[in-house]
Formats: structure tokens, sequence, C-alpha cells
């Protein structure tokens, strides 16, 4: 039979047969080997009937048919990643994000550098004149950048003839281009394979 809900009894109360079926028997937590037993056992189940199914162990409710009460997914530890702190194995599960980590400013003397696969997303400062090489094995994917801090004078962005430079109007293999002012930051990103756009105050050539 359905559960009846919940009753207050009273001292001197009979408890009648269907008393104990309603409100104690089927709604209480049946415990059953598995579905099968379950089956056997409940020939009619009714709504609101919980039952515990030791093969699975789920706990579940019937309503139109036996559904788990909650269903928790298989996510069972949160892990802090690159530039990412906290984490968790349970409850509420927090991750901050360290900014610094994950876009990191490199300051270069350097007259001549070539980008590498590594540097997408950090910011480079160059602090002399120079030339910046973006080449194959920059390899950046599409989306994936590096910004250019020019705090040197007459700082150059050039292609090894490998790659696509376009920028100010100007696209090809054998393009550079040259960074308006002292300070000017410009970004290098990557638009395809081995296909850059060069964002910024920059003259091609």
């Amino acid at each position: 039979m359905a559960g009846l809900g919940r009753r207050v009894w009273s001292a001197g109360d009979v408890v009648a047969a269907a008393d104990v079926q309603g409100y104690l028997q089927d709604q209480s937590v049946m415990v059953f080997a598995d579905s099968t037993a379950r089956t056997e056992a409940i020939e009619t189940p009714t709504q609101g009937m919980v039952s515990y199914l030791q093969d699975t162990s789920t706990l579940q409710v019937y309503g139109t048919a036996w559904a788990d009460v909650s269903s928790p997914g298989d996510i069972t530890a949160v892990t802090a990643g690159t530039a990412l702190t906290g984490g968790g194995t349970s409850g509420d599960v927090t991750l901050n994000y360290d900014f610094t980590t994950a876009n990191p400013l490199t300051s270069s003397t350097a007259t001549a550098y070539t980008v590498a696969s590594s540097d997408a997303g950090s910011y480079l400062q160059f602090t002399a004149a120079g030339t910046v090489t973006i080449s194959t094995a920059t390899a950046f994917t599409a989306g994936q950048q590096v910004q250019i801090l020019a705090d040197g004078t007459a700082l150059t962005i050039a292609g090894d003839g490998g790659v696509t430079l376009a920028g100010a109007g100007t696209a090809g293999t054998a393009v550079s281009f040259t960074v308006g002012n002292q300070y000017e930051a410009v970004a290098i990103v990557g638009v395809g394979s081995d296909a850059y756009r060069i964002i910024g105050n920059v003259t091609g050539a």
C-alpha cells in the first residue's frame, strides 16, 4: 500500500496491521540485495517508497519508476592546474587564479630574440633596440599570443621566411614591422598554422 505520511500517536492508540504497513514498513528505507530481489518483494511499488540496493550501493525512490535519490556524478576531486591554487576532494571547492604565473613578464636586453612556443601568454619587455623574430618554431596555435613591450628604441618584428605576418596594411612571408615609438606595446597573435597578426602601432615594410 502507499505510504500514509506522518501520524502523531497517543498513549493507548491501537496500532493496526495497516498502520504498521503504511506508516512504518512502506515509509522506511528497505534494503535489498539487488533490483531483482526488490521486484520479487514489492510487486506493485507506490510513490514515495525508498530502497537501498546493496549490489550498486544506491539509494532509490519510487515515483513513476525507481530512480536514484541523487546523482553525484563521477568527479572525485578538483585539482589546481597551471596558474591555479586551491582545489579539493569534497564539499565547496575554490580555485584561485594567479595572473603572474599565467601571464609572466620577462625583461630582456637582447638585440635579437626569437619568440618560442613557450612564450605564448607572456609579456616580453625589450630594453634595447633590436629584432624580434617569429619563426616556424614559434608554432603558436590560433588564438595564442605574446605581448611585446618596446622599452628600447627601433624595435623590429620580422618573420624567418617560413611564416606569414600581417598588420598595418601589410602582409607576406618576407615582411617586417617597425614598432612606432618607444614604450609601445604590440601583440603578436597566431591566426593559423605559421600565420600571425601584428596588432598595435607598427609600420610594415
